[in-house]
Order: C-alpha cells, then sequence, then structure tokens
C-alpha cells in the first residue's frame, strides 16, 4: 500500500518516486442534480478533502461550456493532481467518502479519474 505525500509517493518498500510522474485530474460531469441542499452539503466537504491532496480545480462549476458534436451542455468540473495515483488515493480517502455520503442520489455524475500526458 502507498503512502501519500504532498507531490510524492513512498512505496511499499520505502523508496519514494517524485515529481517524474504524470499529473492525475478528476474530469465529472454532472448528467443532473436532483437535491441542491445535498450537493450544498458535499462541496464544502469535497473542497476539504482534496485540499488535503493538493488539488486545483481547472474548471469550476459555473464555468462556461459549449458542447460540440455528440457532446451534452452540462455542468463540468476539473480537478488537477500532483499525479495519478494521488488522484486515485483522493478519491479511495476516508474524507472524500464523507463527501460523497453527504452528496447521496442528489447527483447523476459521469466521474472518470484519468491520467495526464
Amino acid at each position: 500500500m502507498s503512502r501519500i505525500f504532498v507531490g510524492r509517493i513512498q512505496v511499499a518498500d520505502g523508496s519514494e518516486r517524485g515529481n517524474d510522474m504524470k499529473k492525475g485530474y478528476w474530469v465529472v460531469a454532472y448528467r443532473s442534480i436532483h437535491d441542491e441542499a445535498a450537493m450544498k452539503s458535499y462541496v464544502p466537504l469535497a473542497v476539504e478533502a482534496l485540499g488535503k491532496f493538493g488539488a486545483r480545480t481547472l474548471v469550476a462549476p459555473g464555468s462556461a461550456a459549449t458542447a460540440h458534436e455528440a457532446g451534452l451542455k452540462q455542468m463540468t468540473v476539473v480537478v488537477e493532481f500532483d499525479s495519478y495515483e494521488i488522484a486515485l488515493a483522493a478519491y479511495e480517502s476516508a474524507d472524500y467518502k464523507k463527501a460523497l455520503v453527504a452528496l447521496g442520489s442528489g447527483a447523476e455524475r459521469d466521474f472518470r479519474i484519468v491520467e495526464g500526458v
């Protein structure tokens, strides 16, 4: 099991991998929001949880979006992490799981964690 440090990963053998890793991104398209109160509960919990992982919001809710081809005009959020591994760990963290509980079924999302180039 890896332990996460800001900008670095310490792997099971005790060695560390530095900033040569590819960045990780959360790309989240909100298909629909069913419960505004649940969203209002989710957002501060998610922001706090992700802050512990050095997350940076690149595209915030309410940003302009234009859909092309088969795209749908949906609220979209893009969050950047120092590595793909950190992005995965943030999603699996206990604090983010609390945010997900607060969101519950309040929104239908297309949620992806992707590795940058």
